[in-house]
Formats: C-alpha cells, sequence, structure tokens
C-alpha cells in the first residue's frame, strides 16, 4: 500500500477541506506539508497536498467531482 499525492493546494485550509470530504465519504486520505506555511504569503510556497491511497485514487477523484453547491 503507497500513498499517492491526489492534489496540491497553496492553502493549507483547501487541502484541509477536501482531506474533510475524502473522509467523510470514507475514503482515507492525510495532508502532507499543510503546517510549512504558518503565515500565509510569508514568501515560502510550499503547496500541501493530499494523498490517498494508490487503490483509492479513483474514487477519491469521482468524489471530488460531485457538486456539493446546493
Amino acid at each position: 500500500m503507497s500513498l499517492v499525492e491526489l492534489s496540491r493546494h497553496m492553502h493549507a485550509v483547501e487541502a484541509e477541506i477536501i482531506r474533510g470530504r475524502l473522509e467523510a465519504a470514507g475514503v482515507g486520505a492525510v495532508c502532507f506539508d499543510s503546517g510549512v506555511n504558518i503565515v500565509e504569503g510569508a514568501g515560502l510556497a510550499l503547496p500541501a497536498r493530499v494523498m490517498v491511497l494508490a487503490e483509492d485514487v479513483a474514487e477519491a477523484k469521482a468524489i471530488l467531482a460531485e457538486d456539493v453547491s446546493l
């Protein structure tokens, strides 16, 4: 079982929202580097990454493709 990158976000909160959506749908996910840009806009531009198991990539992409705006 290996983790693969699903998405990158310049704001850690966006990565955490995506992780939350996946977790709520039953897909395990973790955020890497979400604590690096503690001060947004401080000149350090390292994106937060959402990681999932390789076998969950297709399901995770399908979940994120769902329209959640009601």
